[in-house]
């Protein structure tokens, strides 16, 4: 039997700064779920989820070796407490371990490509591809870079 929408638990996860921003435009989608977070304990990103439940991933996470491995541990443990239905992200490097453990939890995978990428994908993209359900972009050119993406347009 499928969950109903106020059943279904999201695990919305990136890192602070645009690709939060991204995650937090999507409220209409993810406001009557419920949710956790996962991004990083800065200002901009404590301010803006005031209220939500959020975890705390380490940083900085762009070819650190040692936040991977760190983000990693914190993943399998918080994807055992909190068994989320769906993960979704916009990037960056924390969204790796997070799809990769969620998939063999069984959650289903959401990845949003970054707006400024027309044509070249980023890294985090290409890691969580094989293991993404539904892969988003939001230009046309980068269907040719991921094949079986779908472009939902902008999401500003």
């Amino acid at each position: 039997m499928k969950k109903s929408l106020k059943d279904t638990k999201i695990c919305l996860v990136g890192s602070s700064g645009g690709h939060l921003t991204h995650l937090y435009m999507l409220k209409p989608t993810w406001s009557q779920m419920k949710r956790f977070w996962v991004t990083f304990d800065k200002e901009d990103a404590n301010s803006i989820l005031e209220g939500e439940k959020v975890y705390h991933c380490y940083f900085p996470t762009n070819r650190n070796i040692k936040n991977l491995i760190r983000n990693t541990k914190l993943a399998r443990k918080v994807l055992k407490e909190e068994k989320p239905d769906i993960i979704i992200s916009s990037g960056a490097a924390v969204a790796v371990p997070f799809f990769w453990l969620g998939k063999l939890h069984g959650a289903k995978t959401i990845y949003i490509e970054v707006f400024d990428r027309i044509d070249k994908p980023t890294l985090t993209g290409k890691l969580v591809y094989p293991v993404t359900d539904k892969f988003i972009v939001q230009w046309e050119e980068m269907k040719k870079v991921y094949k079986k993406a779908e472009n939902f347009g902008s999401i500003f």
